[in-house]
């Protein structure tokens, strides 16, 4: 079966483009151009990523994103690539903070946009053939099923920041830069938001730290990078 991309946007000729060009390399393409119709379709066929415009005729994007992290699993965690004419950081980094995996500026290169959806669509598989739990004191990360939990108690990460928080898991005491964690996780060459990863950062504590503000399990080396602790819960 052809891996399934739902694309929200209201831009038909692009979206046009972007099916016919992403059916030539072995995906099955769906296009909503309104936030209710992209809505109605995930939740009608569930993708194996969304494709989402910032702007739609009906509702932000940004608000869209949020409305796909707040449904129950396993649809909350369908991986979101963003895209959007607009240049500006802000947006990026409110993307992202909201829970979007990856984030494209238009205009864009068709074989850029196909490179980025198959790093982001490759992360599951490269742990699919792994069963193991690594335990981190009250931190468990399951990475067959690529499941977060604490105390037993599951937490919501999206695709992304599973794959971050599992490169610094498996580097546990090494203090790791901010470029040695995007070539980790993205494992592609594709001049990359750098500042996404301190978002990601930020979300990710959200999700594990008893107190994000005053974080034990991941570290901030000041003009380093990030450091995960070996030893958590002491």
């Amino acid at each position: 079966m052809l891996p399934r991309i739902l694309m929200i946007e209201d831009d038909e000729r692009l979206a046009g483009m972007v099916v016919t060009y992403l059916g030539q390399n072995g995906y099955a393409v769906a296009h909503a151009s309104t936030a209710a119709a992209g809505l109605a379709e995930l939740k009608a066929n569930p993708p194996a990523l969304v494709l989402l415009d910032l702007m739609l005729p009906d509702a932000d994007g940004l608000e869209v994103c949020r409305r796909i992290r707040a449904l129950g699993a396993p649809l909350a965690s369908v991986p979101i690539v963003m895209l959007t004419a607009k240049g500006d950081p802000l947006d990026r980094v409110v993307g992202l903070e909201l829970g979007a995996d990856d984030y494209l500026p238009k205009p864009f290169e068709p074989r850029e946009l196909l490179a980025r959806l198959r790093a982001v669509l490759r992360r599951p598989q490269l742990a699919e053939a792994e069963t193991s739990v690594r335990q981190f004191g009250r931190l468990a990360i399951d990475t067959g099923a690529r499941r977060v939990s604490i105390d037993g108690q599951a937490r919501s990460l999206t695709s992304y920041q599973f794959d971050l928080l599992l490169a610094l898991a498996e580097r546990a005491g090494r203090v790791l830069s901010r470029e040695h964690l995007i070539d980790a996780v993205k494992g592609e060459s594709l001049e990359p938001f750098d500042r996404s990863i301190d978002v990601h950062i930020g979300r990710l504590r959200q999700a594990i730290e008893d107190d994000p503000k005053q974080p034990k399990r991941i570290i901030t080396v000041r003009g380093a990078g990030y450091v995960f602790a070996k030893v958590q819960d002491a």
